[in-house]
């Protein structure tokens, strides 16, 4: 009897296989730094400090802060660097959210609206390199809202990081709906100053596939 026939990408099936497993498990929400939930996966928060020794912005603006994990991740690796600031947005005012000389919270307004951008850019100054991470609402609407609003805070040669462009089937969470990956998708055919670098997803499992963008 012959053999059965070998996928034509196992490599492919093989991590798609275990991304499915590992988010359908929901382990990335038993996931912390220094004790606070970080709902992200190690890989790419070892990506993350990789980008900061070798780029080192001056200032890294989140959007989306939950409660403050990530804030405080990257705020700690700046403290390893002695250099850097986080800027963080979120709709919710939560008081618990951990306090660190270089975080600086943006509470109780949406990523988009004019008042939160207005303290974004007030907190950035004169900084010199900028990076964005985008991690809020997921909806491919927002996602797009948010490219268009912070895209232009980045400077050449830093990371602008669409965050959970894995959902809407990609390959998980297929009944979400356009969400990150098709806002991503709208935003390149539009702009010409940001390439997607593959680099950074050497460990195969990313929340962020294509999401990782180098300013030009």
């Amino acid at each position: 009897m012959a053999d059965p026939p070998k996928p034509a990408h196992p490599q492919e099936e093989t991590v798609e296989s275990f991304h499915r497993l590992y988010y359908d498990s929901m382990v990335w929400r038993d996931t912390y730094w220094q004790g606070v939930e970080t709902q992200k996966t190690p890989l790419d928060l070892w990506i993350y400090q990789e980008i900061l020794f070798e780029l080192k912005p001056d200032v890294i603006v989140e959007t989306g802060t939950f409660d403050g994990g990530s804030a405080l991740y990257l705020a700690t690796i700046c403290d390893l660097m002695g250099t850097g600031k986080v800027i963080t947005v979120d709709l919710e005012i939560r008081p618990y959210r951990p306090k660190h000389p270089r975080i600086t919270y943006v509470e109780g307004y949406s990523s988009t609206s004019a008042e939160a951008v207005a303290k974004v850019r007030t907190g950035i100054g004169q900084s010199q390199k900028v990076m964005v991470i985008l991690d809020s609402d997921h909806s491919q609407s927002h996602v797009l809202e948010e490219l268009k609003t912070y895209s232009g805070m980045v400077t050449v040669g830093q990371y602008l990081i669409v965050e959970d462009s894995n959902i809407n089937g990609h390959p998980v969470l297929e009944e979400f709906g356009p969400g990150p990956m098709e806002a991503l998708n709208i935003f390149l055919r539009e702009s010409h100053n940001f390439e997607i670098d593959p680099s950074r997803e050497k460990f195969y499992l990313t929340f962020n596939p294509r999401g990782f963008l180098k300013r030009r």
